[in-house]
């Protein structure tokens, strides 16, 4: 176990490398092929085939999960809309090299104009340090799994990636605020008060996810289906269209992070959910405000409805993918490696 986690290390730093030598040849090849459009995608096309292909060398919750969703999610969107001149690559022609590597691949955005932030609008570093000792009570209940009832263990699962997923963050958005003076998307919002679909996916799940997807699919979407549907109806379309997208990237980073073959669950997850946010839209169209449902049943039934269905349809494909193990192996290997550490300075 030890010598694949190393191995694992390895593997992880040879792809970043990769990763940053082909960000730096889109940098300067989004200076040399000035005509922006087909021109340029016919360029960066190689790199975006070869962020899907890089994940395949890592197996890793942790290291393999970011990364998939870092270079073959975001880096390959955001490539996509630089290749027509369009997007936060582009939203500065002077932009630096540094900058462009960082924004490529990182939840990121440059403040326009810069300023400082109140501490009022960041979480206090006690916020973290509160999650961070939540995050290690979590690795050591694993220790008792064998005791715990399995459902119990899939919760926990779940505030563990959270907790994980925030504390990473954290660092990354300290890290580019210190080094470039960029402020880091927001990856959640209070999702568990959304008081409906549109609610929790437009504006508090997963926002940075969103906000990639809008002009990239949403946006394009929107234009065409006007002409041919109208702008009242021309939502529906591109909302699905949107949650479709979506689904083939989940669908895709599973496969990663299981190398098991799509048994569709996630793709059904994200178009019912797609379906049920058009009822929606629809319903209040219909209604024009006179009516609406009171937060205190829209937000429970929100939740509800978000949780049931994700343990009927997402959660699967995690479990087939042996999420609720291998995470507990991973950090046993640290452990290990760490301990063997410490021997070595003492002795």
């Amino acid at each position: 176990m030890l010598e694949l986690a190393e191995d694992e290390v390895k593997n992880f730093f040879k792809v970043w490398a990769i990763v940053f030598a082909s960000l730096s040849y889109c940098y300067y090849i989004g200076k040399l092929i000035n005509p922006k459009g087909y021109t340029r995608l016919v360029a960066i096309i190689p790199i975006i085939t070869l962020f899907l292909a890089l994940p395949l060398n890592l197996t890793s919750f942790h290291l393999g999960g970011m990364t998939c969703f870092f270079i073959a999610w975001l880096a390959n969107f955001k490539l996509l809309l630089f290749a027509f001149d369009k997007g936060p690559l582009c939203a500065n022609s002077s932009i630096s090299f540094a900058k462009f590597l960082a924004l490529s691949c990182l939840p990121i955005k440059i403040q326009h104009p810069p300023h400082k932030k109140s501490l009022k609008s960041h979480p206090s570093i006690y916020n973290y340090i509160i999650k961070g000792i939540l995050l290690c009570l979590i690795i050591k209940i694993y220790d008792y799994g064998d005791y715990i009832h399995p459902k119990i263990i899939w919760l926990i699962f779940f505030f563990h990636s959270y907790f994980t997923i925030e504390l990473v963050f954290a660092f990354l958005a300290t890290s580019t605020n210190i080094l470039l003076g960029l402020e880091l998307e927001p990856q959640f919002n209070e999702p568990l008060i959304s008081t409906s679909l549109q609610d929790f996916w437009g504006k508090r799940w997963n926002i940075m996810v969103t906000r990639i997807l809008r002009p990239t699919v949403y946006l394009p979407t929107l234009e065409y289906s006007t002409k041919v549907v109208g702008r009242t109806w021309a939502t529906l379309p591109a909302v699905m269209s949107t949650f479709f997208v979506s689904a083939i990237m989940h669908e895709l980073i599973f496969y990663y992070l299981g190398r098991n073959w799509p048994t569709f669950e996630v793709t059904w997850f994200f178009l019912l959910h797609g379906l049920c946010l058009c009822v929606e839209i629809v319903a209040k169209k219909l209604v024009g405000g006179k009516w609406r449902i009171p937060r205190w049943i829209s937000g429970p039934a929100t939740v509800l409805f978000v949780v049931g269905t994700g343990f009927w349809l997402f959660l699967p494909p995690l479990l087939k993918a042996g999420l609720d193990t291998r995470p507990f192996q991973e950090f046993a290997a640290v452990a290990k490696f760490v301990r063997s550490l410490k021997a070595a300075l003492t002795f």
